[in-house]
């Protein structure tokens, strides 16, 4: 007899209902007496409602059984694998649709050239509220956040007193960036991790982007610049100030401080919802379609 029923798909909470996700690192994820039982590596015990959770994001040390990953699948709750606090991105293991809606849905938006251009948009609207984004095409508007970064990048320098001679560095010789350019680089790859546990998780197509076209994740590297001066960069400032020769650890410590005082987990979902008429990601609203302004 099967210790864990699957619940009827009509009973299942939809994403905008359900908890924020869950990180779990160090411990054993099994099933038992009919629930998913989370056991850490100090012995402490807790029963995890997976119908009700909107994603487990699995970390470093962690065991997870096949009974529970079915748990999860039948309870439409995907599972990411990442590395330490969420700032590596591995793989996922199930999208939150019993549907293709969501898929679709995006696919739908990107391959039409004005609704794609109109999501564009949106995203810089998010970061020039008020500019006139009407009459100007995908290449003004990189100009634009191009600018703008720019401008952050001297006004970071002078406020933390680092010393910023540009954006340069060239990954297969890596000593040879300066300290700056080495914290950006790490700050931004952790946040690219967490936006893809969140894209991953709700559904989305993270080889579609609006903006970014190149790589295998535009849509990450889309949803990323939505929220780099909030976190990232000024994680990379901070991190250098009190540290020039901080190889990594610090920088990632700051982005996680900030990534909670934003509340970048709770804003994400919402904010992509909110750019390509989602719904949140809703899994059991099969009627879910962009605004009518797409």
């Amino acid at each position: 007899m099967a210790l864990f029923e699957r619940p009827p798909i009509e009973t299942l909470a939809p994403a905008k209902d359900r908890w924020t996700p869950l990180y779990l690192e160090h411990g054993r994820l099994e099933v038992d007496d009919s629930s998913v039982k989370w056991i850490s590596a100090n012995a402490t015990l807790c029963r995890i409602p997976v119908a009700t959770v909107s994603a487990l994001l699995i970390g470093p040390g962690v065991t997870i059984t096949s009974a529970a990953m079915k748990a999860c699948a039948e309870s439409n709750t995907p599972v990411c694998w990442t590395g330490a606090e969420c700032l590596r991105f591995y793989a996922f293991g199930l999208t939150p649709n019993h549907t293709n809606d969501m898929p679709r849905l995006h696919a739908t938006l990107w391959a039409d050239k004005k609704r794609r251009k109109l999501v564009a948009q949106r995203m810089f609207l998010m970061r020039f509220p008020g500019e006139n984004v009407e009459d100007k095409n995908i290449k003004e508007l990189r100009g634009m956040e191009g600018l703008r970064i720019r401008m952050l990048y001297n006004k970071l320098g002078a406020e933390y007193g680092v010393t910023w001679k540009g954006r340069n560095y060239d990954r297969s010789n890596w000593d040879t960036s300066d300290g700056i350019n080495k914290a950006l680089s790490a700050a931004n790859a952790s946040l690219y991790a967490l936006c893809s546990a969140v894209v991953c998780s709700l559904g989305y197509l993270p080889s579609l982007g609006f903006v970014h076209d190149g790589g295998t994740l535009p849509f990450v590297y889309d949803v990323a610049d939505l929220y780099k001066h909030l976190t990232s960069i000024p994680a990379a400032f901070m991190a250098v100030r009190q540290d020039a020769a901080d190889d990594g650890e610090l920088v990632r410590k700051i982005l996680k401080e900030l990534v909670e005082k934003e509340k970048i987990l709770q804003r994400m979902p919402k904010d992509l919802a909110n750019l390509l008429g989602t719904e949140e990601a809703n899994p059991l609203d099969a009627t879910a379609r962009p605004p009518s302004a797409l």
